[in-house]
Order: structure tokens, then sequence, then C-alpha cells
């Protein structure tokens, strides 16, 4: 069973979440709440300010990727990203982690014990130098006094030639379609810690909240931020083949601007970390508990796109406690209805605020997975990790999910952890716990299979 501080907090929890929940419903009916610009945070979200320095091993930065909504990412760039691969990584390193995720792969059901032991050393790199503020070469000393209007964050050099690539993780948060935030202190602390263990770049999607921005807007917005992902690829490739000529540090001459793609302004369009450190190649959709609804709809718009996402390709997704529901009740759903933190009343709200009126089901495609006719046939899904919670109501649904996955010959095994409640490994109070930090590797392992390179990191 949850601790007594967990179930405390659950009791606070819901009555906070169930008035904020009456107050949307309340003011749903304004004008201001069909203005298409939309929010990705609420003012009472405790916000984690972008570090564009490696700080703790990852530097962050934020853009605005849509001019006509509020639309943005946070993108996480792990320390290891700058430190070349070395010829001496070979298949053999990590042959122990290798087989137990031979073992992970190959069952449908793996139950996991409460607390599991760190390796953080595994998949964290440390690097002796780094590449320092903008306009410096590695190993220079600090900026000038006067000159105060330097960025100090970190910029790919300009050689870029021999930078190491790395795959992209799509980052969904959960917050039942009306909270949460993608540069909120909790999504903060977790998509740093997915960057140091997957060794991913990640980038958390500051999707439009409800009900300010009804079904489908968070959808659009998880699958536009896809195709924003291959429009950068392509536009570095584009900008290569023009001539990338940059003085060392990486600052740009007047002279030079029009040897980039720029916009009316002068501004480049192409994004350097994402230009010099990142394989879209190899993405993977990550949603947490509403966000895994969002990361489900992705790739099913992404198998119907096709090529013409070219060079995205989602490789795989992780569904964490997925916010699934339906009108004939799973047998969690109804032992468990008043469950911790998020019982099934108050998320039946929630899929009011989110759902537009006139379409409000319980069998709605966008909240049962299991309804015929959501799209592409199932057999074209991509490898699907499902991790659910033993004291979540949602879980039954997510597994019969995954259950359908495996029937058409999908990788969809399921990860279900012993006393564990909806978002354990997310939540604010949750973070540190030994389950968290297990929940983080077990993803990094099951991952790995897909987005390394044979001989880099692991081989299979």
């Amino acid at each position: 069973m949850p601790s007594v501080g967990v179930k405390l907090y659950s009791v606070f929890f819901k009555f906070l979440l169930k008035h904020r929940l009456q107050n949307r419903i309340q003011s749903s009916g304004d004008e201001s709440s069909s203005d298409p610009f939309g929010v990705t945070t609420r003012p009472e979200e405790s916000v984690a300010a972008p570090n564009p320095l490696f700080t703790d091993g990852v530097a962050t930065k934020d853009i605005h990727i849509d001019p006509l909504t509020s639309l943005s990412v946070r993108i996480f760039l792990p320390e290891s990203a700058l430190k070349p691969l070395e010829p001496s990584t070979s298949a053999g390193v990590y042959s122990g982690k290798a087989r137990n995720l031979n073992n992970l792969a190959g069952s449908d059901l793996l139950i996991r014990r409460n607390s599991l032991g760190s390796s953080n050393s595994l998949l964290s790199h440390k690097v002796e130098s780094r590449r320092s503020s903008y306009g410096f070469t590695t190993g220079s000393s600090s900026p000038e006094a006067g000159s105060s209007d330097v960025y100090r964050g970190y910029s790919p050099s300009s050689s870029g030639g021999n930078s190491r690539k790395l795959p992209v993780m799509l980052q969904f948060h959960g917050g039942g379609w009306v909270s949460g935030s993608n540069d909120s202190v909790a999504n903060d602390f977790f998509c740093r810690r997915m960057a140091k263990h997957c060794d991913i770049i990640v980038l958390a999607v500051g999707y439009r909240l409800a009900p300010e921005n009804r079904y489908p807007a968070a959808y659009e917005d998880g699958f536009k931020v896809l195709k924003w992902l291959g429009k950068q690829a392509n536009l570095a490739e584009c900008n290569k083949s023009m001539g990338n000529s940059r003085r060392p540090g990486g600052e740009v001459k007047k002279s030079e601007v029009n040897k980039h793609i720029v916009d009316a302004f002068g501004a480049s369009l192409v994004e350097p970390w994402l230009a010099t450190h990142a394989d879209p190649s190899r993405c993977v959709l990550l949603g947490v508990s509403c966000g895994a609804n969002i990361a489900d709809y992705v790739a099913r718009k992404a198998i119907e796109a096709g090529q013409n996402l070219d060079p995205v390709k989602v490789v795989a997704q992780v569904l964490m406690y997925p916010f699934f529901i339906g009108s004939v009740p799973t047998q969690s759903e109804i032992k468990q209805a008043n469950s911790y933190f998020y019982d099934k009343p108050m998320c039946i709200l929630a899929w009011k605020l989110f759902l537009p009126e006139e379409e409000f089901s319980l069998d709605h495609p966008a909240a049962n997975p299991l309804v015929p006719g959501r799209g592409p046939p199932l057999k074209f899904m991509p490898p699907t990790l499902t991790i659910v919670a033993e004291h979540d109501w949602m879980r039954d649904r997510a597994i019969a999910y995954s259950e359908e996955l495996r029937k058409v010959n999908v990788d969809a095994p399921v990860l279900e952890y012993k006393d564990a409640v909806h978002e354990f490994a997310t939540l604010d109070m949750l973070l540190r716990t030994p389950q968290a930090q297990a929940c983080a590797e077990d993803i990094a392992i099951w991952a790995k299979k897909y987005i390394s390179l044979r001989g880099h990191e692991f081989s299979y």
C-alpha cells in the first residue's frame, strides 16, 4: 500500500484539483475561453526557468514555434552530445544491460518490486571539457566585463561536422487536459532525468490547455511539433548546402546573412541545437497521463503521413499510465474508481472540459483506444511500452490496449509497478522515490533497443 504521506497528499491534491475543475467549468462559457491563441500553463503552476548552460548535465531553452498559437517546446540537450563517440565503444560493453533488455522485450507483463537499485553510472556521461559561452571557443576565459549583451549559453561550434547526433524524444506532460505545463518544475526534472538516462534530446511540448482550447487543439499541437521537427531537419540540410560559414564561436557577419535561411526579420530559421545534434530518424514519443493519449494520436498521424514526414521517423512510443476511459467500465474502474490523486469522477469532469459539448462521450476516439475506426490498423503502430500502476483505476484499459497491439505482432510490453499510484514517476512529490528512479531506468533500457546505433552504447 502507498505510504501515509502519499495518502495524505492525495487527499489534499484531489480537493485542490476538484476546486480547480469546478472553476474551469464555471468559466468555460465565457467568450475569453474561445481564444485560439490559448494558454500552455496556469498562474498557480511552479515554473522552472530555462538554463542554456550544462549546470547539471543538461542545457535547456524555450522556443515558441507557432506565431498563431501559444504552442512552444522546451529543448533538453544532454551534455553527452558534446562528447564525440569513442571508437573503443564496443558491442560487449553493456552486455549485462542487453541481457536485461532481452528479458524485458520478450515478456508481456512484468511486475516490478517497490525499490530497485540505481544505475545512473551506466547511462550518464561526464564530459571533461565543455563548450562555453556564445562567442568563445572551448577552453576560453570568461567574457569581457563590458559585453553584457553577449549570449552566455551553449552555442554549437561552426565546424559541426564531427558533432554527435542523438535521437529525439517528444514528451507530452500530464495534468488532465486543464493543467500542467512543459516548463513546470516537476516536468523539467523528469525531462532532465530522461535526457540523461536515455542519452537523448527531449522536446517537452507545451500544448494548449482546455477549456480555452478543446479537442482537437492539444492533439493537433502534438502533431504540429513533429512536423516542425522534420522542417528543422530539412532546413538544416538546406543551410548546410548553402555554405554555413561562421567565425569561431558562432558569430555571423552581416555580410554573411545571405548564406543563411532567415525570416523577414533576418533571424535564422534553423534551430542550432537540433541542427547540430539531433537525429530525427530516431524519434521516440513519450506521453504522461493525458499526454499519453496525445502521443498515441501523434503516432497514428505519423503513420498516415508516411514519407511526408521524412526524415522524421517514429521508432517507438512510451505510454505512461495513459488517460484512457470508456462507457463500459473495466474491473479496475469498478474496484478502484476512488483511487489516489485522480479518481474517476474528477477525470470525467476533465473530459467534459476537454471534449466539445456536442461530441462528449466516454467512447470518443480520443478517450477510448478500443473503439473501432480509430485510424490506421494497429499492426502499423510503432513498438509501444506501457507503464501502469497497481493502484490506478485506468490500468486495465491501458493493459487491454497493449494486448490488442500484441495480437498484431507489435512489440508492446507492459510494466506494472506494485503499490504505485497514478503519476508515481512524474508527480512532484514522488519524483525522487526509488520507484520513480527505477521507472526512468526501465524506460531507458527498453528505448535503447530502438534508438541506439549498432556498435554505439548498446548492441543487440
